[in-house]
């Protein structure tokens, strides 16, 4: 049987930091169906979604532990991440879809760019009401708290570090926060060996028993080498209630 390529070497989690108009990419969304919906981005580590979205007017959010450490802790390990990340996509471009980067060295750019929005953003009072200190599979909110619920580059794609179990409760405990009528959205569904995430039919079963719908919908970020889509999990509207 021939060994799978691993597109990318990882140990631990990383610090993303993806800009706002990627996650626009990745999750299929649209800048003016954001507004007026509160969204939580989690795993969001040091991107700078949440704060180019309040800087449109948008109500967002963002979960993960390393909120625990102040900007200046956060700003010398980002730094470091980002040096790493494009070392390694160096070694294996060849591997890669650059139709929206262009190369390393301009990924390298938009991190850069993105990890300083998200600095400046988080170094401010946003620190307190935007960012918050939690990790899966247990946030601190409050449940049916968020219309749109986002998740990149985490689950799924730490299936060497994570098993079934967190991977169910995890998504359980999304679910628990989003509003009937609202979405979970999940980006990639790979594990970095290139497979697609084999627990992911039966949970999605698990989900179905429970009201949940799924649907694969095709990404506009199809950098990973074989992900071209992303996972919807919607809670069904209660009777009466309109969600467009």
């Amino acid at each position: 049987m021939q060994k799978k390529v691993r597109f990318y070497e990882q140990s631990g989690v990383a610090m993303t930091c993806r800009n706002f108009s990627e996650y626009l990419h990745m999750f299929d969304l649209r800048e003016e169906h954001l507004v007026g919906r509160k969204i939580l981005d989690t795993g969001a580590g040091a991107s700078s979604f949440t704060a180019e979205a309040v800087r449109r007017g948008i109500d967002a959010y963002a979960a993960d532990p390393l909120y625990s450490e102040d900007a200046a802790g956060l700003e010398e390990r980002g730094r470091d991440e980002i040096g790493k990340f494009v070392a390694k996509l160096t070694e294996r471009q060849h591997l890669f879809n650059w139709d929206l980067y262009g190369g390393p060295e301009q990924l390298r750019a938009i991190r850069e760019q993105s990890f300083e929005v998200f600095l400046t953003h988080y170094r401010t009072n946003s620190r307190l009401n935007r960012y918050t200190a939690a990790s899966l599979p247990a946030l601190p909110y409050e449940k049916d708290s968020f219309d749109l619920i986002l998740c990149s580059h985490f689950l799924f794609l730490y299936a060497e570090q994570f098993d079934q179990e967190f991977h169910k409760q995890a998504l359980e405990e999304l679910l628990r926060l989003c509003r009937a009528g609202g979405e979970v959205r999940i980006y990639p569904l790979l594990a970095f060996d290139g497979s697609r995430y084999e627990h992911l039919p039966a949970l999605i079963e698990q989900l179905g028993m429970k009201g949940i719908s799924a649907e694969f919908r095709p990404t506009k970020l199809a950098f990973i080498p074989g992900s071209y889509d992303y996972l919807a999990l919607r809670k069904l509207a209660a009777k009466g209630v309109s969600n467009s």
